[in-house]
């Protein structure tokens, strides 16, 4: 049975959502780990990196860290899978690079890239909400194997410029940014928690439960379900279908 929407947006999760968490943690994360000495010694003095080593440094407690200690944060932080900005941040700056230079192509699942093509096709406008980086958001749509999909999509959120995605007032943020009402734009992830922190924020929600993602075995929490974008139809006031359910 397809969950059926009336919504004029839909905001999208990256990890385990639209694309394999596996894909991430076994592609991106050692290329991002062999790069980040790299590029905190020898690009030391770019805005973007000073700005997170410097956030790294406070969340540390320790001002006079050097590049070897915020390396090995950054390593444990992977490790533990911490969403902390500045890890997120230098990860995009380097994934960009990778993306750029052809060592990386994203990861979508199969039935992800035909939906959001369907969506945007009748009107429905497309965002992205994911703890990645904005520059790392932009990287991944902008070289799939699909080609670059970054026309599909009208605006890119993380949490430097949106806020953490387990609270209500981060998706409060999106909605005033994107001018859409909340009762009429549709988050799709696999974390309960942030499926919990939309709804309060007034939005619709699905939860996209794939088999073999780290969430599965939870459930969504009592929110919508669907096993992938295939079993989900958004359509616009007036354009046919309406629903906020099954």
């Amino acid at each position: 049975m397809s969950l059926r929407f009336a919504a004029d947006c839909v905001v999208l999760d990256i990890e385990g959502t639209t694309s394999a968490t596996g894909f991430v943690v076994d592609v991106l994360y050692p290329y991002s780990r062999s790069r980040f000495g790299s590029l905190l010694t020898e690009r030391a003095a770019e805005p973007a990196v000073r700005r997170a080593a410097e956030q790294v440094r406070t969340l540390l407690g320790e001002p006079d860290a050097g590049a070897p200690r915020i390396v090995q944060a950054l390593n444990a932080w992977l490790d533990e899978d911490r969403k902390a900005t500045p890890l997120k941040t230098l990860q995009g700056i380097v994934w960009s690079e990778g993306f750029a230079r052809g060592e990386l192509v994203s990861h979508f699942y199969e039935d992800v890239v035909p939906a959001l093509r369907r969506w945007r096709a009748g009107g429905v406008r497309l965002h992205v909400y994911s703890s990645g980086s904005v520059a790392a958001q932009r990287a991944w749509f902008g070289h799939s194997a699909q080609g670059d999909l970054l026309p599909l999509v009208d605006g890119l959120y993380d949490t430097e410029n949106a806020g953490p995605k387990q609270s209500p007032g981060s998706y409060r943020a999106i909605s005033e940014a994107i001018g859409a009402p909340p009762e009429r734009t549709l988050f799709l992830s696999d974390r309960p928690a942030e499926l919990d922190a939309a709804r309060t924020a007034g939005w619709l929600t699905a939860g996209v439960r794939r088999p073999g993602e780290p969430y599965y075995t939870q459930g969504t929490g009592g929110h919508p379900e669907a096993g992938s974008f295939a079993g989900i139809e958004v359509a616009r006031a007036g354009n046919g279908r309406a629903g906020n359910g099954p």
